[in-house]
């Protein structure tokens, strides 16, 4: 039997369901996820985003789900609609001196302190070195609206850095992958090499295990 397909409201519903007690005290929280972490080139970006509890949007879901278009649209949206938007970003360097997961936090802190929220649900992350109140949802771009729009914002922010990259590096087809190990780019490391906006240390990896 097949299963019944979420409703767009049934799908706002769930998404707010931790919101909607701090809404209805008459407070505020910012979402916080990150994008970025697998690729073998390019930043991890971040994005803090405070939505408030109407309008809501109904497309908003995590930005897996959502398609690319749909996913631009909402960026737009989003920014358009929060209360406030912050976007940290930890460049290839950070990410090669501090490690991807300290260098996916620095950027998650730099987005919270940018947006300035008075309370944060962080995507899986804790203990983060900031001054406001956070609460860590594991898959929180799955279960938190806040959330979804920050992993929407993060997301697209980070594919514009990479199309931009790609402008200077046409040779790996940034734009199309944004980073990411496919074969294409396996296959151009392998004829050029990597460029500086590579992670060495992830390339050194992943060619390692093949």
């Amino acid at each position: 039997m097949a299963t019944r397909r979420e409703t767009k409201q049934e799908r706002l519903l769930r998404l707010t369901e931790r919101e909607r007690p701090i809404w209805e005290a008459g407070a505020l929280v910012g979402g916080v996820d990150e994008a970025g972490r697998g690729p073998l080139a390019g930043p991890v970006v971040a994005a803090c985003v405070v939505m408030p509890p109407a309008p809501l949007l109904p497309d908003v879901n995590d930005s897996k789900k959502v398609a690319e278009k749909t996913r631009e649209r909402l960026f737009d949206e989003i920014c358009r609609t929060a209360l406030a938007v912050g976007v940290g970003v930890a460049t290839v360097e950070e990410i090669e001196t501090l490690n991807i997961k300290q260098a996916a936090r620095l950027a998650m802190k730099r987005a919270i302190e940018q947006a300035a929220p008075v309370r944060v649900f962080v995507d899986a992350e804790r203990d983060l070195d900031v001054e406001v109140p956070q609460e860590a949802i594991v898959h929180g771009d799955a279960v938190s609206y806040s959330i979804a729009a920050a992993s929407i914002v993060a997301k697209v922010t980070r594919d514009h850095m990479m199309q931009e990259l790609d402008a200077q590096y046409p040779q790996y087809g940034f734009a199309k992958h944004k980073g990411y190990g496919t074969a294409a780019h396996y296959e151009a490391l392998r004829a050029c090499g990597p460029c500086p906006a590579h992670r060495k240390l992830f390339i050194r990896s992943a060619f390692s295990d093949k």
